[in-house]
This record gives C-alpha cells, structure tokens and sequence, in this order.
C-alpha cells in the first residue's frame, strides 16, 4: 500500500469499495480489517482514497466482499489509473464530478457557451440534452435529474465558496425559447452575489474551466466536452487556471453590473413582439 497524493476518481472508487463493503458483507471497517489481517487504519485510508492498495489488496477485499473474478478485473482496469494527477471519463460518469463538488470548499468557474450545471433551471438542463443530440432520448430524464442532484450543495448551510464567471455569449445563445431563457435568467438574477458576468468584447480562455479547492487535498481544475470529462491535479494546471481567474477578477462585471446586465436580457425578452424569443446578438 503506498502513500500518494489523492485525485477525485481514487476518492470515488475509494468510495465505490465502501459501498462494497456496506451492501455486499456485515463488517464495519475495523471488522473488514481484522478480516483481511491488515493494520484497522488501511481499510479507511483505502475506502477514502488516501492511498493506492496493491493488486493483490484489492483483490483480497473484493473477493471477502463476494465479488467473482470478472468484477474484480474491471475493478482492477479502473483502478490502475486512479491516482494520475491527469485523467479523463466518459461525460456520463456523474459520481466522480458529483462526489468533486459535494467535497470542495471552494468552487470557481467560468462558462462561455452555457450556464454552469449549479446554477441550471430544469428546462434550461433538459433543452440543453435535447439540443445537442448526443445522448439517447431515454437517457436525458435521468442526466436531468442528476443534475438538479447536484445543486443540492448550494442549499446547504456549510455550501461551498463560488464565484462563477460567465461569458455574455451564454446568455446570447437562444436556447429554447423566450420563457425558457427568461427563467434562467432569473435564476441567474437572484444570484448574482455569486456570479459575474464577462463583457462579450472580452476574449478570455477558449474552454470551459472549473477549480474545485479542498480542506486537506490537494487543488483540482476540471473541464468538459461532449466526448470527455478532464480532471488535472498537476501543479501547472492549477496555477494556469488560478492565472485565468485573476485576470477575469479584473476585467468581469461586479455583482451590481452583472445584476443590471442580466435584467437588460429580461426586458429584452419580454419586450421582443416575436413569438419563440428574440435573436439577443
């Protein structure tokens, strides 16, 4: 077992295993320790994703949890890449972001084409689905619904820190039609105490961004496509992305300016004689 920096996917199937161990026997850490003959604090370290078991570790932990050799090889092929400090899932992996942003302390992000999935209305969600004809019609309801799972930590009384910066060319995409975006944007108006807008003129990175920042681990930048999810723990990314964040500090709406940006959008909409919405460009 050796000692390494966590990532976000080894504390997810850290997590996965203590799933394992509480629906597949009847031992509770301690006892799933003596059980394997291992040190009481190994079973924790391992389900929290602390550190890196050894093959044969996970292999003696899967069988006692009952699992037969093809689960444990798929375990095992997932596994091998837990703890590199760059790594990328397919965007229909939802626990590793879920569990990410449920632990960080601090989140701030910034958006260019699309309202970061925190602050999403339901319909604005589910447009943005069906749009990108991407993911099976069956599939969407339960990525929705996954989505509004997680905003559940903005409800909380110990939330995260976030600041969220989002491009104006977010708010111009015409998504849906005008009581669609005119919902999002409200939902965006009355919650501008966290939210900045970026001037349209202002060319700022070419990509989506996120850094997720923890109480006792180590920074994570995060970023998606609609082929990959990318997590990069890697002390260059983290300070590029830190670079990001202080020019948008410099040059973003404050939360006043955002604030009457965003009702100028409202009363655009609603001034618009077109039925479906206005063309915002």
């Amino acid at each position: 077992m050796t000692a390494i920096i966590s990532t976000p996917y080894s504390r997810d199937l850290g997590d996965e295993l203590r799933r394992l161990r509480e629906t597949c026997t009847q031992f509770h850490g301690r006892a799933m320790a003596v059980q394997l003959g291992w040190d009481p604090s190994k079973v924790s370290d391992i389900e929290l994703g602390k550190v890196r078991a050894s093959d044969v570790d996970v292999v003696q932990y899967l069988a006692t949890c009952g699992k037969d050799i093809d689960f444990i090889d798929a375990f095992r092929s997932r596994y091998y890449n837990a703890f590199d400090l760059y790594f990328a899932q397919l965007p229909d992996n939802l626990r590793t972001l879920a569990m990410t942003e449920a632990m960080a302390t601090r989140i701030v992000s910034f958006d260019i084409l699309t309202v970061h999935g925190l602050l999403q209305t339901e319909s604005y969600a589910r447009e943005l689905f069906v749009d990108s004809q991407i993911e099976a019609p069956e599939d969407i309801e339960r990525f929705v619904q996954a989505r509004m799972e997680r905003q559940a930590i903005m409800r909380r009384p110990n939330r995260p820190e976030c600041v969220f910066y989002l491009h104006e060319l977010a708010l111009r995409m015409r998504l849906g039609d005008a009581a669609l975006r005119e919902d999002q944007y409200l939902r965006l108006l009355f919650n501008t105490h966290i939210l900045r807008i970026v001037p349209a003129h202002v060319c700022a990175f070419r990509s989506a961004v996120t850094l997720y920042e923890f109480g006792k681990a180590a920074p994570v930048v995060y970023s998606d496509s609609d082929t990959a999810e990318v997590y990069a723990q890697d002390s260059i990314a983290v300070a590029r992305t830190r670079r990001l964040f202080q020019r948008l500090d410099g040059v973003a709406l404050d939360a006043e300016q955002s604030k009457r940006k965003l009702a100028e959008y409202v009363s655009g909409l609603r001034e618009d004689p077109h039925v479906g919405g206005t063309d915002l460009a």
